[in-house]
């Protein structure tokens, strides 16, 4: 007798929600929007992880020759790329129409963010020479508006002669042609081919 009272209620709880579902129909719209957002987010980041892992697997490289032929948004991501295969996972290209001076932003396994400025040169280091107009930008900004711990401005050409002072009071690091061409085309991280890089914030991910 339970039995049946209590299947009774379940079936009469069930059309009730049937009935009210019918009526609320935007109700279960909404809910499978949701679980299929969810599901596509999930989906995503698990192939951009398998994505990153092939490539740091395979160990991503650049010749000079291919960074000069990108355009300027193509290089921001080729740094990020770069950033990523050395091991920090937030890499991000944020460059854009209010940027604040801020390229590419990244943490390093060792928990120190970056916030790099990138200067493409369509002609490499026969264009024009990077100035301190834009390390002055660089360095107006990337502490106080991002939380920078390392900064650094990164060209595929050259600076003038005027930039390497004035990074080195100001505590800003510079990756010039060559500089950028070691870094790409060989498996170092840019931590270790920079000069009084910021101290560890702790204990490295990847030990």
């Amino acid at each position: 007798m339970v039995l049946v009272v209590v299947a009774a209620a379940a079936l009469g709880l069930a059309l009730a929600l049937v009935r009210w579902l019918a009526a609320h129909w935007w109700v279960l719209l909404a809910v499978a929007l949701l679980v299929a957002v969810a599901g596509g987010l999930w989906l995503y980041q698990r192939i951009q992880r398998g994505r990153w892992e092939q490539v740091r697997a395979q160990g991503l490289r650049y010749a000079m020759s291919q960074l000069d032929a990108l355009h300027h948004r193509e290089f921001e991501h080729a740094v990020r790329d770069l950033m990523k295969r050395d091991g920090c996972r937030d890499a991000r290209q944020v460059g854009g129409a209010g940027d604040n001076g801020a390229d590419v932003t990244a943490t390093d396994p060792y928990g120190r963010r970056w916030v790099i400025q990138c200067k493409h040169r369509r002609d490499g280091d026969r264009g024009s020479a990077v100035g301190t107009p834009d390390l002055h930008v660089l360095n107006g900004t990337a502490r106080q508006l991002h939380g920078a711990d390392v900064v650094v401005l990164v060209t595929n050409g050259r600076f003038s002669s005027k930039c390497p002072p004035l990074a080195k009071s100001q505590r800003l690091h510079l990756v010039d042609r060559r500089v950028l061409g070691e870094w790409a085309a060989g498996g170092r991280p840019l931590w270790d081919l920079l000069r009084a890089v910021p101290p560890p914030r702790g204990p490295s991910r990847l030990s």
